[in-house]
């Protein structure tokens, strides 16, 4: 896509910098240190961990979006690609075939050669993504895949190295300090040992049945071809016999095979890489706990304790330092930020917790964009509401295409949330949870997620008696966010009735976000009936702002 269009898809006014190869700040440690953590108050054991304390900045920012953005994003087929290839008879097998070759030739290794990112453009789209509502950014440091996606080390298949040529995360860290936004890096790479098992198979039939997938490959195979000095172990870490299923807790008892030592230590040092030398605000952990956690509780350990000691020295004294888990135990809880992935609370959580999930698959599928089944953004928009409400954040996965931009549909979805967030935002925002987090039908019943918790989108819609609360941080306002427009015009709160327990005083005046005159009201044991504009602005939900 050329700039000039590029620039007027995304609605922006200010041309877009090409980044090239970023150079990053040196590590807290030297090179000599690389298996030390830095020193200061936290230690690696939960005792000490569990004195963290969520930064303001977190508990604030309510909605950040994610570039869940590798080389699987390369063929379009969606996520995980890289292991699916290999699992003869499958989608991706079957397109692998039709659009790279056999994959005892043609493996992920020769995806990665083919990405090239060709329209990173990190500052025009955070440019968009600032303009729209996002207060932190998160980027993908390596997935499943085993690729870094910056300078690396300690891991020779980087984006520097093979690819774009490009540091990526460098790139993604320095156009998000520029635009105000909190940086957050994403960590999937300790999966890789297991997940990437099929690699090491073959075909059962056909002309090729027998000959090994390119997993089995050494450096010596590359004499010759484009990859030539690189080991392709390196990227696909398969010299190990390997389990008989995937099983994400590494459980031996049910099939799992277990990682080496020199694989967890690999893992460890690229993170702690990761960590010194981009210096983000936030780290995800696309793992149990913590990275390895059931094989070595000390991997993971160190690296918190690493991350919360360096950022009180970047920040002068405050851990600004997130990390988020899941399925966390309540000491967890209160050591790191509870993480769902595609799914949300119950109710209200009494620490802050974070949401993530997709508008689409989570690497980026063109087939979704082609038959425009996206979530909408009438479908985000009460999903924030309902997350925020019981102490959350949302953090957004907005899956970009080979090159680097989001498609139309998405850019559409994103403006909308936008504009949404614009006159709305206040009761978003800087917010905490009231009494309680909602009234209507959607808190009489729960769809149970994918992996924990609610399911991020209900199957049933939400109604014009679905409301959820918020309120401001000195108390003194209360935001009702009404999920539905009424067809008649007027809400109902049953929550705020003359004889409500949660508000006993008198409510003095009610006016609708982005709407300067005050609505006429009344209230009754029945409840606070509130007679909205007949202008009003926006389509999808409204928020009333409510003052004793």
């Amino acid at each position: 896509m050329k700039r000039r269009s590029l620039i007027k898809l995304l609605g922006l006014s200010v041309p877009g910098v090409m980044l090239a190869r970023q150079s990053v700040a040196s590590g807290l440690l030297n090179p000599q240190s690389e298996d030390e953590i830095a020193g200061g108050p936290f230690a690696p054991d939960w005792d000490s961990l569990q004195r963290y304390e969520v930064p303001e900045w977190f508990r604030d920012a309510k909605f950040g979006i994610w570039a869940h953005w590798g080389p699987q994003c390369q063929p379009e087929h969606g996520d995980w690609y890289a292991r699916e290839m290999y699992i003869e008879g499958s989608r991706d097998y079957k397109s692998h075939l039709a659009e790279y070759g056999h994959p005892s030739v043609k493996g992920f290794k020769d995806i990665i050669h083919q990405w090239k990112a060709a329209d990173f453009n990190p500052d025009q789209l955070l440019s968009f993504y600032r303009e729209n509502g996002a207060q932190y950014f998160m980027a993908l440091a390596n997935h499943h895949d085993n690729f870094d996606n910056f300078n690396s080390r300690y891991q020779p298949w980087n984006s520097v190295n093979l690819g774009p040529g490009k540091d990526l995360i460098g790139g993604w860290e320095k156009a998000a300090r520029k635009h105000g936004l909190r940086f957050a890096v994403s960590v999937h790479a300790s999966h890789t040992w297991s997940w990437y098992e099929p690699a090491q198979g073959a075909d059962k039939s056909g002309p090729l049945a027998g000959v090994p997938y390119d997993g089995t490959m050494t450096k010596e195979d590359g004499r010759g071809k484009w990859w030539e000095g690189l080991d392709p172990q390196a990227l696909y870490a398969q010299n190990h016999k390997p389990g008989k299923k995937l099983v994400w807790d590494w459980d031996p008892k049910q099939g799992s095979s277990l990682p080496d030592k020199a694989y967890q230590e690999k893992f460890f040092r690229r993170t702690k890489q990761l960590l010194d030398d981009y210096k983000p605000d936030m780290i995800y952990f696309d793992d149990d706990v913590l990275p390895l956690y059931e094989v070595d509780k000390a991997i993971g350990l160190k690296l918190a304790a690493h991350f919360y000691n360096s950022s009180l020295k970047w920040n002068m004294g405050n851990n600004q330092a997130v990390i988020t888990g899941k399925h966390l135990n309540d000491i967890q809880k209160r050591s790191i930020v509870y993480d769902i992935e595609r799914g949300k609370a119950n109710g209200i959580l009494p620490l802050p917790w974070q949401t993530d999930t997709c508008i689409g698959s989570w690497h980026y599928d063109r087939a979704i964009f082609e038959n425009h089944s996206y979530k909408t953004a009438s479908t985000v928009i009460p999903m924030l509401a309902d997350i925020v409400s019981k102490n959350g954040n949302l953090m957004l996965s907005v899956p970009l295409q080979r090159g680097g931009m989001p498609d139309s549909d998405e850019i559409q979805i994103v403006k909308e949330i936008g504009e949404w967030l614009k006159v709305n935002g206040e009761a978003i925002y800087a917010t905490r949870p009231w009494k309680i987090y909602g009234e209507g039908p959607s808190t009489k019943s729960s769809e149970k997620g994918q992996f924990d918790g609610q399911s991020d989108v209900q199957k049933k819609p939400f109604t014009a008696q679905d409301i959820r609360f918020t309120q401001s941080k000195d108390k003194s306002t209360l935001y009702a966010m009404v999920l539905r427009f009424p067809k008649d015009g007027k809400v109902t709160i049953r929550s705020l009735s003359g004889n409500s327990e949660h508000w006993p005083g008198q409510i003095r005046s009610v006016q609708m976000l982005g709407i300067s005159q005050p609505l006429q009201f009344t209230r009754d044991t029945e409840g606070l009936h509130v007679t909205l504009p007949g202008k009003v602005p926006g389509k999808i939900a409204f928020a009333l702002k409510i003052r004793s």
